[in-house]
């Protein structure tokens, strides 16, 4: 049954054939016009070479029918480098074009070895490359002579250059918050913030970190700050203390009576309350030391005190203000971002641009922190090397392997076929040569 035929069973899709389809036609539509220069480039360097090759012919053939005619003996040295000229021209010919193809079509043995071999060069080019340009000791020679936190902190240091990277990541900044969906941030800061500060009991810690506070006497400038207070609404609590006395005394008690009494319990709180910020042994104050101590203690270990804490905990998280708080960071923080982002001004953008200047100034003075930071780049090189080197080189492998054969070698010969010429050249000349030597060499031992 025809192809063609109506009744013909439609062929499977090669998917594989479909792809070096494609991909010839992808490769034979780039760059045409340097292609098309390439491609006059070689058919004048195949002719100058095919010239060799017909000029070593007819010197040859000249010098064939010269020495049937009786020429003189010279005839035959220019014979014989002619013809050696030819076989020179001959073997390089076919040396060139099995790279490439059969020569003359005919499917000799070991020809055409582009073709054939496309997968296993495309492996030998990916190993070459990762053992020779992808291995630890020349990454590490190349990003040190490169000098990349020195070049990086010069560039840095320059404020021009410093606006543009505080303006880039000002975009970047923008792009990520933006993306960002405000009910999965508030979920988040919510989870890891808000609920993980109310899941722990509040009694032991607070209690730990009371007593630690105790026990290095952190407490005493707190007390003081209170004695201090106390002591200066003391002084203006006159006419509160007259007020009270007044309103609580007896109506049948004398005016001057209740002032005068007023007038005692004030100094005598006036005295009281100097005398507890001056005495920092007071009695009162080594009271308010003990309650701090017993209560730090009834935190860490008292369960009612620990109940109560835990009461007061809850309280303080069914607070709107505390079941929002996520809300409200992230919008406050996004409303930020947000305004800083856009003003080119801003306070943001500025200590961006500030941060970045000194990171430069610092990587160009500091010549610790320039080994540190190449060490750190040569470390990553390394280890992306050392780790991903196969799949990077295999992009190479990769992509040969797609290639189509015919394609591949069509193109490879496009690109280097005009310097294989030279070889035929040479090969005429240097074969002319050493014919030459070879024939006169035996003229004179023989």
């Amino acid at each position: 049954m025809r192809p063609d035929s109506p009744d013909a069973p439609a062929e499977a899709p090669d998917p594989q054939g479909t792809a070096r389809s494609s991909f010839a036609e992808s490769f034979a539509g780039a760059d045409s016009q340097a292609d098309a220069e390439r491609r006059r480039g070689l058919r004048q360097m195949k002719l100058v070479a095919l010239g060799f090759l017909v000029a070593a012919t007819v010197v040859f053939l000249v010098c064939t029918w010269a020495q049937s005619r009786g020429a003189g003996p010279w005839v035959g040295y220019v014979r014989a480098a002619a013809e050696a000229g030819m076989v020179g021209a001959l073997a390089d010919w076919f040396a060139v074009t099995a790279l490439f193809k059969h020569p003359l079509g005919l499917p000799i043995p070991h020809t055409a070895i582009i073709r054939k071999k496309k997968d296993q060069l495309g492996e030998g080019l990916g190993t070459f490359v990762r053992e020779n340009f992808l291995s630890s000791a020349v990454v590490e020679t190349k990003i040190r002579d490169a000098e990349i936190a020195g070049r990086l902190g010069k560039w840095l240091a320059e404020p021009v250059n410093a606006a543009r990277v505080a303006s880039e990541s000002a975009t970047v900044l923008r792009v990520l918050v933006e993306l960002l969906r405000d009910e999965d941030v508030q979920q988040v800061i919510d989870k890891m913030i808000v609920r993980r500060i109310a899941e722990p009991q509040w009694g032991p810690p607070v209690g730990r970190v009371l007593g630690t506070l105790i026990a290095e006497n952190r407490q005493e400038a707190l007390i003081q700050l209170l004695c201090d207070r106390a002591f200066e609404w003391s002084l203006n609590a006159g006419e509160t203390i007259e007020r009270v006395v007044i309103r609580d005394s007896p109506s049948w008690s004398p005016k001057f009576v209740d002032q005068l009494l007023g007038d005692r319990i004030h100094r005598e709180l006036m005295d009281f309350t100097d005398k507890v910020r001056r005495n920092p042994n007071h009695e009162l104050r080594q009271s308010a030391n003990r309650f701090l101590f017993e209560f730090s203690n009834d935190l860490q270990n008292d369960a009612a005190t620990i109940a109560k804490a835990e009461s007061v905990k809850e309280q303080l998280m069914a607070r709107d203000e505390v079941s929002n708080a996520a809300e409200t960071a992230w919008r406050t923080l996004k409303r930020l971002v947000l305004e800083g982002v856009d003003d080119p001004s801003s306070a943001l953008r500025s200590r961006v641009a500030d941060s970045v200047v000194r990171i430069g100034e610092s990587l160009c003075s500091d010549a610790e922190l320039r080994d540190k930071v190449d060490n750190w780049i040569v470390r990553a090189a390394q280890h992306l090397v050392s780790q991903y080197g196969v799949e990077i080189t295999a992009i190479i492998t990769e992509t040969i392997e797609r290639w189509d054969a015919d394609e591949a070698s069509r193109r490879i010969e496009l690109h280097v076929g005009r310097d294989l010429q030279f070889i035929r050249i040479n090969g005429t000349v240097v074969g002319s040569l050493a014919g030459l030597v070879i024939y006169t060499a035996a003229q004179f031992l023989f």
